[in-house]
C-alpha cells in the first residue's frame, strides 16, 4: 500500500487530482515532518478507509513515533473542537460564544512535537472539517509564529487533493460493488 497505489486507483476522469497527489507530496517544499503530518492527519479526516490505508504506512515510515501519535491526535481533537466552534459560530445566538467550553484540549497545549508542526495539522484538518473560527485561529498562531503564507496554503492544498480523492475513490468503490 502505498501513493502509487493510491494513484492507481484514481480513475481517468479524475486525471487531474493524480496529477495533484503527485504534486503536493512529490513537490511539496514543507520539511518532512511538517509534509507527513498533514497528509497523515488530513488522511485520517477525510474519513477514507481507502485513502488512510494507502497513505498511513508512507506516513509512518516518514514520521517519528512522536509525530506519527501527534499527527493522529490532531485530527481526532480537531474532530471535535472543528463541530464545537463550527457550532457555536454558525449559531445566530452568540451567547454560546460567552459560555464556558468545558471540554479537555490539553494535547494542544502539549502535542509531543513542536508547536507550529501540530498547529499546521490542525489547521489542515479544520479545511477538512470546514471550520472558520479554527482555521482563523491556527492560521494566526501559524503566521505569527513566522510561517509564511505559502507554507499555510501547502497545508490547504494538502487537505483539498487528500479530500478530493477521498471522494472520488470512495464513491467508485461503492460503485464498484
Amino acid at each position: 500500500m502505498s501513493l502509487d497505489s493510491l494513484k492507481s486507483r484514481i480513475p481517468d476522469y479524475a486525471k487531474d487530482l493524480k496529477l495533484n497527489l503527485g504534486s503536493v507530496i512529490g513537490n511539496s517544499e514543507l520539511p518532512t515532518q511538517q509534509l507527513w503530518g498533514t497528509v497523515l492527519a488530513t488522511a485520517i479526516a477525510s474519513r477514507s478507509p481507502i485513502v488512510l490505508r494507502e497513505l498511513e504506512p508512507e506516513a509512518k515510515a516518514n514520521l517519528s513515533p512522536e509525530a506519527y501519535q501527534a499527527a493522529k491526535a490532531a485530527a481526532a481533537i480537531m474532530a471535535m473542537n472543528n463541530v464545537f466552534y463550527r457550532t457555536r459560530h454558525l449559531l445566530s445566538d452568540h451567547e454560546y460564544g460567552t459560555l464556558r467550553a468545558g471540554l479537555r484540549m490539553n494535547v494542544i497545549g502539549n502535542p509531543g512535537v513542536e508547536k507550529v508542526d501540530f498547529e499546521l495539522w490542525s489547521f489542515a484538518v479544520s479545511a477538512i472539517n470546514g471550520c472558520g473560527m479554527c482555521l482563523d485561529s491556527h492560521e494566526q498562531v501559524l503566521r505569527k509564529a513566522g510561517v509564511e503564507r505559502e507554507t499555510v496554503q501547502e497545508a490547504f492544498k494538502i487537505a483539498s487533493v487528500v479530500q478530493a480523492i477521498a471522494v472520488t475513490v470512495d464513491t467508485e468503490a461503492v460503485l464498484a460493488e
